[in-house]
């Protein structure tokens, strides 16, 4: 019994989470449909292969935000492609039982601690790469779940 109680809490606090503004402009982090490169939910077909994350929108340029007071876990590297360089950047993040990363930012910083709403880096500059894309940060949950729930 004792266990039950344990996991019905662990989900209910899971529940719980959500994910605040990630990018300025975009208060209500409304998610990338379809666009001639593809649909930004997850579990979208690329090739042979499943997306497995969610796109935020986000324009180049723009400020992006801690969603909840997070860990910065460092720096991460998005492709192995040098013709990709201009947008090869993210961060690892932890906060609210949640370990997560974010692709396509430039961190401010990349260790430490921030509150939810603070800055933590720009947007890169994605049409530089996939022109008519819709602009957006990929969040992918470290353990590669479907983060959709959290927002």
């Amino acid at each position: 019994m004792r266990r039950l109680l344990v996991l019905l809490a662990v989900l209910w606090v899971c529940d719980a989470v959500k994910f605040g503004q990630l990018c300025s402009g975009n208060p209500s982090n409304s998610r990338r449909t379809s666009d001639r490169w593809g649909q930004g939910q997850y579990g979208a077909g690329r090739g042979t292969r499943l997306h497995q994350g969610l796109d935020i929108k986000c324009s180049d340029g723009a400020a992006v935000y801690a969603p909840f007071d997070v860990t910065l876990n460092g720096k991460l590297t998005v492709y192995t492609d040098p013709n990709k360089a201009a947008i090869n950047e993210g961060i690892n993040l932890s906060g609210q039982g949640l370990c997560f990363k974010m692709f396509y930012v430039r961190p401010d910083r990349t260790s430490g601690t921030v509150r939810k709403g603070q800055r933590i880096g720009t947007m890169l500059p994605m049409q530089s790469v996939y022109p008519g894309i819709t602009s957006h940060i990929h969040v992918q949950m470290c353990d590669r779940s479907d983060p959709t729930p959290y927002f």
